[in-house]
C-alpha cells in the first residue's frame, strides 16, 4: 500500500507522516506517543493493536539519534562502568537505575495500558494537567535559592528518583521527555542537564519497549506491512536528529513555559474536538 491508509493498515505516506511526528516530539515535553495516537485518528488508520505496535515499534528510529548524538559520552562513561566506587557516580549505571522502575510497571502492565489508556480523551487530559504541572515548575524552580546540580554531579538516589517520575510516562499524553524533566527538575537539575538525563534514560526504555511490543506482536509486522515500519522508522530518527541540538540550546536561554501552554491549548482544543465528535 502506497497511500494514506483510509481505515486499513499503514501506508508509505502514512509512515512518513507518523515517522516525523514521533521524530520531532520524542524528546519535547509534549508527549509523542499522545501525538501518534492523534495523528493515527486523523489519517483514518484503524485503531487496535496493530497501531499501537507501529506506534511504539518507530520509536526505535528516534532513540538511535541519541546513539548517534551522544555516543562520545556513552563511551567514555562504559570506560568505568566497572569501578562503581570511583568519586563521580558513572552515567551508564545513573540510566541503569533510572529505566528499572518503567520498565519493571511497563512489563506487568502492558496489556492494560493497551486496553484502556490509548484514547484521544486520555491524552487531552493528561496534555492539560502535565501543561499547568511544567507551568508550576518553572515558578517553583525560579523561587527555589540553590544551586542547579548539572549532569556530572547527579547522585545515584536522584537516579533513582527520576526513574519513578518516568513511570507517569505509562499513560499516553504524559510525556517521557515531560515526566523524567520535571521530576529531574524537582530533585535539582539544572534544565540543560534534566533534558539530556531524559534522553540518555530514554535509550533501554524504548527500545526495550519497542523490541519487546515487536517480539510479542510480530505478525503485526508482518508482509506488506514492514516496508511502512521501516520507512516510519528511518524517518523518525532523521527527525529526532534535526530536533535535539536545538532543543538543548533553546533551554540554555529559555525555559519549558512554551512547551506548557502548547500541552495546555493543544489538550484544551482536542477535548473540544471530542466533545464536538470531531475526533473519536
Amino acid at each position: 500500500m502506497i497511500g494514506a491508509g483510509g481505515g486499513g493498515g499503514v501506508g508509505l505516506i502514512d509512515a512518513i507522516v507518523l515517522g516525523i511526528v514521533e521524530g520531532l516530539t520524542e524528546f519535547l515535553p509534549v508527549s509523542s506517543t499522545g501525538h501518534l495516537i492523534i495523528a493515527q485518528r486523523l489519517l483514518g488508520l484503524q485503531e487496535g493493536q496493530d497501531s499501537n505496535v507501529f506506534a511504539i515499534g518507530i520509536q526505535m528510529g528516534a532513540i538511535t539519534a541519541i546513539l548517534v548524538l551522544y555516543w562520545q559520552r556513552l563511551v567514555e562513561a562504559l570506560g568505568t562502568v566497572m569501578q562503581p566506587r570511583r568519586a563521580q557516580p558513572n552515567l551508564l549505571w545513573q540510566i541503569v537505575l533510572a529505566a528499572f522502575p518503567a520498565a519493571l510497571l511497563g512489563l506487568l502492565a502492558d496489556d492494560w495500558i493497551d486496553a484502556h489508556l490509548f484514547s484521544t480523551g486520555v491524552v487531552a487530559s493528561t496534555m492539560v494537567v502535565g501543561g499547568v504541572l511544567l507551568l508550576w515548575l518553572e515558578r517553583w524552580q525560579r523561587g527555589s535559592r540553590s544551586a542547579p546540580v548539572e549532569l556530572s554531579g547527579m547522585s545515584y538516589r536522584t537516579a533513582v528518583l527520576v526513574g519513578l517520575f518516568q513511570c507517569l510516562a505509562l499513560i499516553p499524553g504524559t510525556s517521557r521527555s515531560a515526566a523524567t524533566i520535571g521530576g529531574a527538575l524537582l530533585l535539582g537539575l539544572s534544565r540543560t542537564a534534566a533534558a539530556e538525563f531524559s534522553f540518555l534514560v530514554g535509550l533501554p526504555i524504548l527500545y526495550g519497549a519497542s523490541l519487546y511490543k515487536l517480539a510479542k506482536h510480530r505478525e503485526a509486522l508482518a508482509g506488506d506491512a514492514l516496508l511502512p515500519f521501516l520507512v516510519g522508522t528511518v524517518v523518525a530518527f532523521l527527525s529526532a536528529l534535526v530536533v535535539v541540538r536545538p532543543f538543548v540550546a533553546f533551554l540554555r536561554r529559555s525555559t519549558f513555559a512554551p512547551f506548557a501552554w502548547y500541552r495546555i491549548v493543544g489538550g484544551a482544543l482536542l477535548a473540544t474536538a471530542i466533545a464536538a465528535g470531531l475526533l473519536s
